[in-house]
């Protein structure tokens, strides 16, 4: 026997809204969990606030008013009391590196070393707790952050002399490699230059140990691969990192080899975060081959290319010279024909397509690719994405809608390139440099990661980011190109709502609606009633996936 319970929200909720809910006594589908008293913003624009939601197993059943939701409680159902605070879905972060974020977290920190001597002390404390031979990897250095000099082997070499070091900026477009990684690299004075990237070298023609984009795998390439017990401690480190940050799902734009270790974790059930995994687009034959996945927490079927490097390493491609360096455009990783190529290929092949573009030029032709394919094809529903989107031409801006290309952009680092890229790339630039507005204002669908561990993997802090647009120097109390500001429920759809249509996965994810997964997020604040200012100081108090509590704040 079948009953059609109707549960009406409150008029301060909704004036219109009249959920409906099937709920079936034969089968006792009762809720295993009823969460009441909150304040749920659910990505829906329908019913955008409820108060309470019922979870059976792992999917929302009805999502309403506190008192006429529990006509859905059985025996053993467990009531929360949200006692007003704030709900969101789980955030999905549409840029993440997964091995390389964890293993950052268990390797050496430099992002916040903010002198040459910060610098050096760091890595050589890291350096005695390792074995010989023990390589020195990640970092994620800043040198803005001590002036501008960059750093050479000769810093390091003293106390890392048994331990090869290739150590990433930021970006992850140029690494320091000490004397011994350059050693086992073979690259010395009478290297010849890398295609698509640049060996850095002092005023004798000695390599300084900067490598720029190509050049980087020179060592890089030398690089022992880690061992799957390596990868499940990066991973797991990862994941609660993640989780606690209110991330419930990310698209892992590199696997880096970690895609067995999580199809493991997955078989355990020690898998507590939806991972979408990316191979390499030159390889989409390669990854045609192999198995595709699409299971609740783990799927496949993305490939990820690159168009040129990064603003902070000069390797950004533009259409004019750099500011501060007339005679340079940036470069791009490939060729053009290559690029629309493997696209073309990887979309008759059902895969879907993201590439890195940060330049103006290599958006632009990045674009023209996507529009040539998409003409010559007829093909539907590609929902092509350009990683980053970082520095745009204006009449490229209404480009994105037109062509339904994503714009996948990284909020965090407005607040964090806003402290120096007008330097680089002069007034002009920056006024379509993290466009957020622009796009939206031409009905673009962004979507918001971070990129971590280039930058914290906080959805919080993205949204503060693309709220206030307040650089981490504190120089632009009114926002860095403040006519870019977005709203901070604009914000919020782009780590839930249209994160989960960047994947193809909005019937299941990035809203709280019924039916759909129960991966949601408790707040300490109502980010939409606070002070912008206000934002980066909420808390994740609990992460839900599944229905399952995955973290849960201790302090």
């Amino acid at each position: 026997m079948s009953y059609l319970i109707k549960i009406m929200l409150k008029p301060r909720l909704t004036s219109i809204m009249t959920l409906l809910v099937f709920f079936s006594c034969k089968n006792d589908k009762v809720a295993d969990t009823i969460f009441i008293n909150g304040i749920i913003w659910t990505a829906n624009q329908e019913f955008p606030v409820a108060e309470a939601m019922a979870i059976h197993s792992d999917t929302i059943m009805a999502i309403g008013d506190s008192m006429k939701i529990q006509i859905l409680k059985g025996s053993s159902t467990q009531i929360i009391d949200l006692k007003n605070k704030f709900v969101t879905p789980g955030f999905i972060d549409t840029h993440v590196h997964l091995l390389m974020g964890g293993n950052s977290l268990l390797s050496v920190q430099l992002r916040n070393a903010d002198t040459k001597k910060e610098f050096i002390k760091r890595i050589k404390e890291h350096a005695i707790t390792l074995k010989p031979e023990q390589w020195i990897l990640e970092g994620n250095w800043d040198h803005t952050l001590w002036g501008g000099e960059l750093p050479s082997k000769e810093w390091i070499d003293e106390f890392t002399n048994e331990n090869p070091t290739a150590v990433y900026r930021m970006d992850g477009h140029m690494i320091l490699a000490n004397s011994a990684a350059l050693k086992i690299a073979g690259i010395d004075k009478n290297t010849s230059e890398i295609e698509n990237g640049e060996i850095v070298r002092d005023k004798n023609g000695e390599p300084t140990g900067i490598l720029k984009s190509e050049a980087m795998n020179l060592v890089l390439n030398k690089i022992p691969e880690l061992n799957a017990l390596q990868k499940n401690d990066a991973i797991n480190k990862a994941q609660q990192y993640l989780l606690s940050n209110g991330v419930t799902s990310i698209h892992d734009v590199d696997s880096l080899g970690g895609l067995e270790v999580l199809k493991k974790m997955h078989e355990i059930n020690t898998l507590n975060i939806r991972v979408y995994s990316a191979d390499p687009l030159h390889d989409w034959s390669i990854s045609a081959k192999n198995e595709r996945l699409d299971n609740k927490y783990l799927k496949n079927g993305l490939l990820k290319g690159f168009m040129d490097g990064s603003l902070g390493s000069h390797t950004a491609a533009f259409s004019e010279s750099y500011a501060d360096r007339l005679d340079d455009k940036g470069l791009m990783i490939a060729k053009r024909d290559s690029i629309l190529s493997w696209i073309r290929h990887a979309a008759l092949n059902d895969f879907q397509v993201t590439v890195h573009a940060i330049g103006d030029e290599a958006n632009h032709q990045l674009l023209n690719i996507y529009e040539e394919i998409i003409d010559a094809n007829k093909m539907e529903d590609l929902r092509f994405r350009i990683e980053h989107a970082q520095h745009l031409r204006k009449s490229d801006i209404k480009r994105f809608s037109n062509l339904n290309v994503i714009a996948s952009m990284q909020p965090y680092h407005a607040i964090d390139d806003g402290r120096w890229a007008e330097k680089l790339i002069g007034p002009k630039r920056i006024k379509t440099t993290y466009a957020f507005k622009s796009l939206l204002d031409v009905n673009t669908k962004l979507v918001f990661g971070s990129d971590w561990p280039v930058a914290p993997a906080s959805p919080i802090l993205g949204m503060y980011a693309a709220v206030t647009r307040k650089t981490l120097d504190g120089l632009n109390p009114y926002g860095w190109v403040p006519e870019q500001k977005i709203s901070i429920e604009q914000s919020l759809y782009a780590y839930t709502k249209d994160a989960a249509y960047s994947s193809y996965d909005e019937d299941n994810l990035g809203s709280l609606d019924i039916g759909k997964l129960a991966d949601f997020v408790i707040l300490s604040d109502d980010l939409t009633k606070i002070n912008s200012d206000k934002i980066k100081d909420v808390k994740v108090l609990s992460t839900y996936v599944g229905g399952k509590q995955v973290y849960k704040i201790t302090n």
